[in-house]
């Protein structure tokens, strides 16, 4: 069974500046303002196993108002029906999947995007991700954004 995925919303100043620095890290790479991971860790003044450590752990958090669009990242096997799972799950949580895209399996694992639009703003998505994660097949269920 994985283990339980908890996630935790904090201030800015109460989170650590290396974690503060990968995030400016990413944003340099994700808007090509530097081309490597190198050149990125070097602005922000991290190492870059600092960054490697951290970088699929630390997301920036977008409250809106009106958004309730959500953009997640799911790492699976490639096995028949965990797909139809992982998609019966988030219906049973009330989301209405917008946009699905899955990788061709590469050794026998595939990962998967979506983009779903939530009821409330107030819904448990810690519940959904922990019902995704507890499927058999999937190795790891990260939420990247909410808007």
């Amino acid at each position: 069974m994985a283990e339980k995925t908890k996630l935790y919303v904090l201030k800015d100043k109460a989170v650590p500046d290396v974690l503060l620095r990968v995030m400016e890290a990413k944003k340099l790479l994700d808007s090509g303002k530097c081309p490597s991971v190198q050149e990125a860790t070097d602005r922000v003044g991290i190492s870059r196993s600092s960054f490697y450590k951290y970088k699929d752990d630390i997301f920036p958090y977008h409250e809106n108002g009106r958004g309730k669009t959500i953009n997640m990242v799911i790492q699976m096997e490639d096995e028949q029906g965990i797909l139809s799972q992982v998609l019966s799950a988030i219906a049973a949580n009330g989301a209405n999947i917008l946009t699905i895209h899955q990788s061709v399996p590469i050794n026998g694992l595939a990962s998967l995007s979506i983009s779903a639009d939530v009821p409330s703003e107030k819904m448990d998505l810690t519940h959904m991700v922990d019902e995704i994660e507890a499927i058999d097949g999937i190795l790891y269920a990260k939420i990247l954004a909410r808007e």
